[in-house]
């Protein structure tokens, strides 16, 4: 998969780097956010080869992408840089509702990475503790013990950093806050337990450590407080003067009023999550094994997170969120792997193969958006699976010890006190497992008739030229001082250093790529081949500065006819490279000849010759 390409096709079609004010990712989906909803195209998204799916939920527009979500970031990340805000910046649209799940999800999303590695390192230790190769009371032991706590102890303050860019105030202060709140000095006083008042008014102490809530509603008070700091500093002295009123006013506000409130609501919804389970315990594992799916669809899946890392901190252990969506994971994998042994379509076979696979292992995105949820049936069977298999994990007393996703690859994650605890999260995905599987082979699905592949246009005995777009010198790309096209991973072709500065079609075809800053343009030709025409090298930190086109993604273009105006003075004079590639994007569908050695070209004339393969792929 060309992730360079996919990650600039999206680009294109979200309205522009100009209109990306966030951009995060998990570990299947990228996660935006936009100045101009209206700019975004996203039936065109969808339908990009790679795209799995766009899911719209919580405020954030996500596209899931698999696996190699990160490869995708980094190309968006590269274009964009740091997201802008526009001045007409659209307010989030839905209810109070979906707005606090867009708060816990932007939170919690960069804090993922940390709690998820502490929590395979409690997974780790527990096999090595079982195993009886290691001493529970060494130092080694412990030492690992105290960086996987380290995650959740001080979760307030990696909560802070996402709350921060959630509410579009100063990260570092924010997790200031959060220090103050984990300070060794309040569990002194805690410890004591002596009274404790601020300008006389009271202050109840209470343990931070590994809190969700009282940080959110901090940081979300922060962010006026800031602004109104912002607004009253002079101008001279704002340097300080802004910061000391953030903290000054925030701290004792968190301490006496917000602290306490989040603290009381934490211990509201734990005592309630506890009453459930004491009188049915079967009640929150079955939902959670039957409707995972639905809450990863609307994007409330979130919404249990806070109670079970709040679980785990206090506990060790958490039932939750673990025990259900084990058993929901494992029934999507379960369904997705029957739809593969069953299905007579080859590419369906392929993706469901490598989807089921990658479910089982605790990642449900590409089973759930590429196959259950399109085809229905196996959704059905596997939420009924996951369901069934939840109610096991209830009445079995099935714990999570560490914050991982759910799946085969984190069962350590269920080794704990309880010796028996991992035989029931076995027994739990074997039913899972039998249920979901023999359930989607009755059930049947919609088998869909495979397209024929798409052949390339050209002939296997016929060559078809390619074109100079530019006046210039013509090299060989590994003359180009980028790795990633001097190395060929964007696909075969050649370059050209320019001597004027206009871009002309090397070929008839297609504009499918036309990104805001004019710098790249993708043609798809009517011979079948895809080119990429980028023009020099980290143009596009110029932002469109100095390029001039009326192109439009959708315009049809004849051989020579004028793609993009550009200066070369300009751009040069600014140290950019005008280094020009242009690549066969789609080269291993075709036999790409290009002329041997550098010399002189004019726009027009023959680069390169493409002849199809016998067997395109």
């Amino acid at each position: 998969m060309d992730y360079q390409k996919l990650g600039l096709e999206i680009l294109a079609r979200v309205g522009g780097k100009g209109n990306v004010s966030k951009l995060t990712h998990c570990a299947t989906r990228l996660r935006m956010e936009f100045n101009d909803d209206a700019k975004v195209d996203s039936k065109a998204i969808e339908a990009l080869p790679g795209v799995i799916s766009v899911v719209v939920r919580g405020g954030q527009f996500q596209i899931v992408v698999g696996n190699n979500v990160q490869q995708t970031f980094r190309v968006l990340q590269k274009e964009i840089g740091q997201p802008q805000t526009g001045a007409q910046k659209q307010q989030p649209k839905g209810g109070v509702v979906s707005r606090i799940i867009s708060v816990i999800s932007t939170t919690f999303t960069p804090v993922i990475p940390a709690i998820t590695g502490a929590g395979m390192i409690k997974a780790l230790l527990a096999i090595l503790k079982l195993a009886g190769a290691i001493d529970p009371a060494g130092t080694t032991y412990r030492l690992l013990d105290t960086v996987a706590d380290a995650a959740f102890f001080f979760l307030p303050v990696l909560l802070a950093y996402g709350a921060a860019i959630k509410f579009e105030c100063n990260p570092i202060l924010a997790m200031t806050l959060a220090g103050a709140l984990l300070h060794p000095n309040l569990a002194q006083m805690l410890a004591a337990g002596t009274a404790i008042d601020f300008l006389g008014m009271p202050v109840r102490l209470a343990d931070y450590a590994g809190s969700v809530l009282p940080i959110i509603f901090t940081v979300w008070l922060m962010s006026y407080i800031e602004r109104f700091a912002e607004k009253v500093s002079p101008t001279m002295i704002k340097f300080f003067t802004k910061p000391m009123i953030v903290l000054l006013v925030t701290a004792p506000l968190a301490l006496v009023v917000v602290g306490p409130f989040g603290i009381f609501l934490n211990d509201m919804v734990a005592a309630g999550a506890a009453i459930v389970d004491g009188r049915a315990s079967w009640l929150i594992p079955m939902l959670m094994g039957g409707l995972q799916p639905f809450l990863v669809i609307t994007g409330t899946a979130w919404a249990m997170t806070p109670i079970a890392t709040g679980q785990l901190t206090k506990n060790g252990f958490e039932m939750i969120n673990g025990p259900g969506m084990l058993a929901s994971n494992i029934a999507q994998g379960a369904a997705t792997l029957c739809v593969a042994f069953r299905t007579k379509n080859t590419n369906l076979r392929q993706l469901a193969s490598s989807a089921g696979f990658t479910a089982l292992l605790g990642i449900t995105e590409p089973s759930l958006y590429g196959v259950t949820l399109k085809l229905r049936k196996p959704l059905i069977a596997a939420m009924i699976g996951g369901g069934c298999a939840g109610i096991y994990a209830g009445l079995s007393g099935l714990v999570r010890y560490a914050f991982v996703s759910p799946g085969l690859a984190a069962l350590p994650a269920f080794i704990g006190e309880n010796p028996m605890n991992i035989v029931h999260a076995l027994i739990t995905c074997a039913i899972a497992i039998v249920v979901t599987f023999a359930l989607t082979w009755i059930l049947g699905f919609d088998d869909p008739v495979e397209e024929a592949n798409e052949v390339t246009q050209v002939a296997a005995d016929e060559i078809s030229p390619v074109f100079s777009p530019l006046t210039g010198k013509a090299v060989t790309l590994d003359q180009v001082n980028d790795d990633v096209f001097s190395q060929g991973l964007l696909g075969q072709g050649m370059a050209i250093i320019p001597s004027e500065g206009v871009l002309r079609a090397p070929l008839d075809g297609e504009i499918v790529t036309f990104l805001p800053s004019k710098h790249a343009v993708g043609i798809k030709g009517d011979n079948g081949a895809e080119l990429l025409l980028h023009i020099g090298i980290d143009t596009v930190n110029l932002g469109g500065q100095h390029f001039d086109s009326g192109l439009q993604i959708g315009d049809r273009v004849k051989v020579g006819d004028e793609l993009v105006r550009f200066d070369i003075g300009a751009i040069a004079a600014l140290g950019f490279d005008l280094t020009t590639p242009v690549l066969i994007v789609n080269s291993e569908a075709f036999q790409v000849q290009v002329l041997p050695k550098p010399h002189g070209v004019h726009a027009g004339e023959t680069i390169m010759a493409l002849k199809a393969n016998k067997e395109p792929a």
